[in-house]
């Protein structure tokens, strides 16, 4: 469920008509929706009521610092990957002791700084960086809380490169090699190992392959405390999908996300810790796009928008599905037609829908692109020096601008030309 919804003739972001906001900041841009973040941040929370649990939304998701703050100030923490992200949930509010920093290749500077600024914990992903954290700890007097992130070679049955629950996937150490790396990290005196980590894919669509997961962590659980080892808290990564098309059958549920959990990992009395992303912003973001002209082709009709696959890579980087909609509402019965939807950008890349039916649009119709809240603007670029998109977050009946679109002075003059030329 969002709260974009026809009203009056209009595609409105909760009370506000998105035509409003496209006389305002132009297009293309990006809305997201209070209502949408909070209603989907609160299923996965009320998902775990009675277990000792921490959700932490996933930044790299959607990682604005008024989506940041949304959803801190609802009581959730925050995973992160980078230094850039650490920073970033620092910037928004959210204090250290609720960010848990995720990530294979996390640098000596990053371990420095989460430790300085207070971190929840790291999940270690590989041997070289136990001993590096260790040194980086006992080099600042203090003590890294870790989990070590297990590979427990299970197909989460999803997109190839978002799968990172194989043994062939660069994440995490085998799982059959866990209990030999647990007796070397407790050994190190700059690390107090504290639990479990997993996470296996995203945009899951089925529960089995979390259950396959979980079951053996709840194994390896055993089999670590048997060998001394304090386990007190299970990270279980994100992951759970969303629909992208609305014909598709709905992904599980949080709810029924929440009782898998309990009925897998429940007995063992461990703090749960969780990591969604893409289903607390997916569905609570739209970019809107006008179009510029209608191009008549070889056997086919072009759609071309202002948007363009640097704003939205996921359809060029996936082969991804964004139902495309018109902001003014057709006609009931109204005449589909079939577009190839494409952007400006000089590549055939650059399309976003094929044969795509929809209702006869003319130059000027704005189009929203569904469920494009995440993994939308964070993995935006300036290809063709074309400016990163403006962000506007909707609060029932207003909005705000979270990031401006920059001017061409200003992307040109980040470059800097030796004094040679």
């Amino acid at each position: 469920m969002d709260h974009f919804l026809y009203r009056h003739g209009q595609l409105h972001a909760e009370e506000v008509p998105l035509t409003e906001i496209a006389q305002a900041v132009g297009t293309p841009f990006y809305c997201y929706s209070t209502a949408t973040l909070t209603r989907h941040f609160r299923l996965f929370d009320e998902a775990l009521e009675g277990l000792e649990h921490l959700v932490c939304y996933a930044m790299k998701a959607a990682s604005n610092q008024a989506i940041i703050r949304t959803l801190a100030a609802l009581g959730a923490g925050m995973d992160v990957v980078s230094g850039g992200e650490y920073a970033r949930a620092r910037a928004a509010g959210v204090p250290g002791e609720r960010i848990v920093f995720s990530g294979v290749g996390k640098t000596r500077d990053e371990m420095r700084a989460a430790l300085a600024g207070g971190v929840r914990q790291f999940n270690v992903e590989s041997e070289p960086e136990l001993d590096l954290l260790n040194a980086v700890a006992l080099e600042m007097g203090l003590r890294a809380p870790i989990t070590i992130r297990v590979n427990p070679d299970v197909d989460a049955r999803t997109h190839a490169k978002i799968a990172t629950g194989k043994s062939e996937n660069k994440f995490g150490i085998p799982i059959g090699r866990a209990r030999e790396v647990y007796a070397r990290a407790a050994a190190l005196p700059g690390l107090d190992v504290v639990g479990v980590d997993v996470h296996i894919g995203s945009q899951l669509t089925d529960l089995e392959p979390f259950r396959q997961a979980y079951e053996k962590v709840a194994d390896l659980t055993g089999l670590l405390r048997a060998d001394g080892h304090d386990i007190r808290r299970l990270d279980l990564g994100g992951g759970l999908g969303i629909p992208y098309a609305r014909s598709n059958e709905a992904p599980p549920l949080p709810t029924e996300y929440g009782a898998l959990i309990r009925e897998t990992l429940g007995h063992l009395g461990c703090e749960i810790e969780i990591e969604p992303g893409r289903l607390v912003a997916g569905n609570a973001g739209l970019l809107v796009s006008r179009v510029l002209y209608v191009k008549s082709g070889e056997g086919r009709d072009f759609l071309i928008i202002d948007g363009a696959m640097n704003d939205l890579i996921r359809p060029a980087m996936y082969d991804a599905h964004h139902d495309i909609v018109p902001v003014n509402e057709p006609p009931p019965g109204a005449e589909q037609v079939p577009y190839d939807v494409v952007g400006p950008v000089c590549e055939t890349g650059d399309t976003f829908a094929r044969a795509r039916m929809m209702p006869e649009l003319s130059p000027g119709d704005l189009v929203a692109f569904r469920s494009a809240g995440a993994y939308g603007a964070v993995m935006a670029s300036e290809y063709n020096t074309r400016p990163l998109v403006p962000e506007v977050l909707v609060n029932e009946h207003q909005f705000a601008v979270i990031r401006a679109r920059p001017t061409f002075d200003e992307m040109i003059n980040r470059d800097t030309i030796p004094r040679w030329l």
